[in-house]
């Protein structure tokens, strides 16, 4: 028979990732990125004069096409595959990422008229100007008793699928009425390489209120958030809901002139960046929290009983693997917070020192805050530069750093902002334990679990548990890939579930971050004021960072 290939499309914040794999071995044959374009656009539309306020983040849905077009015939190019041995492929994305399209699916920014109605682009998952609908959302579902609050941490993120849509309504009444449909990226891709639409059980669980035994809430329940919203499942989304692992279709004769891959080749019901990473690093049971760490995090655990955890993300079944409730959690800033350090508070001669000895910047201060005792610098900061997401899920609160001196150096504050990274993870951690849903590993991927060794050992003592890091530097694309060998079927070489596929394609690294006791014992008592000072500014204690962004607002406006 040969070897057989699949293929995974990973869809990032500011790249798409494709990696070709063998069926089998879970061996990476190749990989190739695509920079978007057009980038996350936060400050102007392309046409350049239009500007965005704050707390906007879109993107263009042709930066999509381009990552089909250029990364799928660089992997088969490069490894010298035939596109007839390739047998499936999956499809991952950020979310909620979502977009507005017409009838034939044509996104509305494509259209001349809409090219400088922010609302025609896609709105990116940290897209968070859409706050005032999900308080308005959440306050009027608590006022109901509506028992979806509990499934999702008893709040709607602003990054979820209604208060975006809202926000449409409310802005731009005319463009809402013209899109025939908003749909997730993920299931617009995968509507591009099959020509059907398929949404998926995941995107729908975890980001628009949808539930395997009940399905989206009820139609009285959007008619109380705005009687225009009544009928917004029906007119504006689909009630057909398909399950992940499950095949959505096959490459179409236009997907495979742009892919080059063969039509017919099986294509995966589109999935979400974290949960396909769950299976590539071999969790298929519960009790154990993978976290993929990047510009953000995810935190996602396996369950067998559906609990009630304060500010989760949500709880879905089969949400991650079938037979399972699959939990998410998240911090919406970690490589973020690292990256505004380095661009804004950083001396020149730190960078100077950083190209004579031929490192890094990150490799750098890394270093130099190894040296540093645990609570030496005397600094404890609050992680929440893009608002946090849990258990707060609360989008208007803002960062912090607390014991600064005359004498604080750069290498001190990177060190707090990890720190409080990994603070923020023992905070969720300790929200599903007391919850019921226990943790007893940790298992981390994304490129800082690659990078940062220094980072890894930190968030070991922090949690004191161990950490085991993903053999694949692409573990989403390679989890998309598994999902693509389900789709095609045992049949055609690949699998019939993702839990046979994860028997045999899943990869973890020798390398485990044990928790070392003495760092353990002091940062214990770091992180007891740690939760002081979260819960002081962030349960509404002083909600000054609140009060300054009113502030902020109203001064930039005049």
């Amino acid at each position: 028979m040969g070897k057989k290939f699949t293929i995974g499309v990973d869809f990032g914040t500011q790249s798409g990732r494709a990696v070709l794999v063998e069926v089998g071995t879970g061996r990476e044959v190749a990989t190739a990125v695509k920079e978007y374009s057009h980038g996350v656009m936060d400050e102007y539309l392309p046409d350049g004069t239009t500007r965005l306020e704050h707390d906007w983040a879109l993107q263009h849905p042709q930066d999509y096409l381009e990552v089909l077009a250029e990364t799928i015939p660089a992997v088969l190019n490069e490894s010298k595959v035939g596109a007839e041995n390739v047998i499936g492929i999956g499809i991952d994305f950020t979310a909620c990422t979502l977009l507005p399209v017409d009838a034939e699916g044509t996104p509305l920014c494509m259209y001349e008229e809409y090219k400088s109605n922010p609302h025609a682009y896609v709105k990116l998952w940290k897209h968070h100007a859409a706050q005032e609908e999900a308080n308005k959302l959440n306050v009027i579902a608590q006022e109901r008793g509506e028992e979806f609050l509990e499934r999702y941490g008893g709040k709607i993120s602003s990054e979820w699928l209604f208060p975006k849509i809202w926000q449409t309504l409310n802005e731009a009444p005319e463009l809402y009425q013209r899109a025939a449909k908003f749909i997730e990226a993920t299931d617009w891709v995968v509507m591009q390489l099959t020509g059907q639409e398929k949404r998926s059980s995941c995107a729908a669980g975890y980001k628009a209120i949808w539930s395997k035994q009940k399905g989206y809430p009820s139609n009285e329940f959007f008619k109380a958030l705005d009687p225009r919203l009544e009928n917004v499942v029906g007119d504006k989304l689909s009630r057909d809901i398909y399950p992940i692992g499950t095949k959505a279709g096959e490459v179409t004769e236009k997907a495979a002139q742009l892919t080059g891959l063969k039509p017919g080749t099986a294509v995966a019901v589109g999935n979400v960046d974290a949960h396909v990473s769950v299976p590539a690093v071999g969790i298929v049971d519960e009790g154990k929290m993978l976290m993929i760490m990047g510009t953000s995090t995810c935190h996602m655990v396996l369950g067998r009983e559906e609990r009630k955890v304060p500010g989760i993300c949500g709880v879905v079944e089969d949400g991650i693997i079938p037979g399972f409730f699959g939990y998410e959690a998240g911090q919406c800033c970690v490589g973020d917070h690292f990256e505004w350090y380095i661009n804004n508070g950083v001396p020149g001669s730190y960078y100077k020192e950083a190209e004579a000895k031929d490192i890094s910047i990150h490799d750098l201060l890394s270093q130099k805050a190894k040296k540093l005792a645990v609570g030496e610098s005397g600094l404890i900061a609050l992680d929440w530069w893009n608002g946090n997401r849990s258990v707060l899920i609360d989008a208007d609160l803002t960062g912090m750093i607390i014991g600064c001196t005359l004498l604080t150096k750069p290498e001190e504050i990177y060190r707090a902002l990890i720190e409080a990274t990994a603070y923020g993870t023992r905070m969720i951690i300790d929200t599903f334990e007391e919850s019921g849903v226990p943790i007893k590993e940790l298992y981390a991927a994304g490129g800082i679990a690659h990078k940062n060794p220094f980072l890894m050992q930190i968030y070991a003592d922090v949690t004191n548990r161990e950490i085991r890091i993903s053999a694949s530097s692409q573990t989403p694309a390679l989890g998309s890939a598994m999902f693509g060998a389900v789709a095609a079927g045992k049949g055609r070489g690949g699998y019939d579930s993702i839990v046979d596929a994860a028997k045999e394609m899943a990869r973890l690294k020798d390398i485990v971050y044990r928790p070392i006791p003495k760092n353990v014992e002091a940062y214990n008592k770091l992180y007891a004021e740690y939760k002081i000072l979260h819960d002081y500014f962030g349960r509404g204690v002083n909600d000054v960072m609140k009060r300054l962004k009113v502030i902020k607002k109203q001064e930039s406006k005049e």
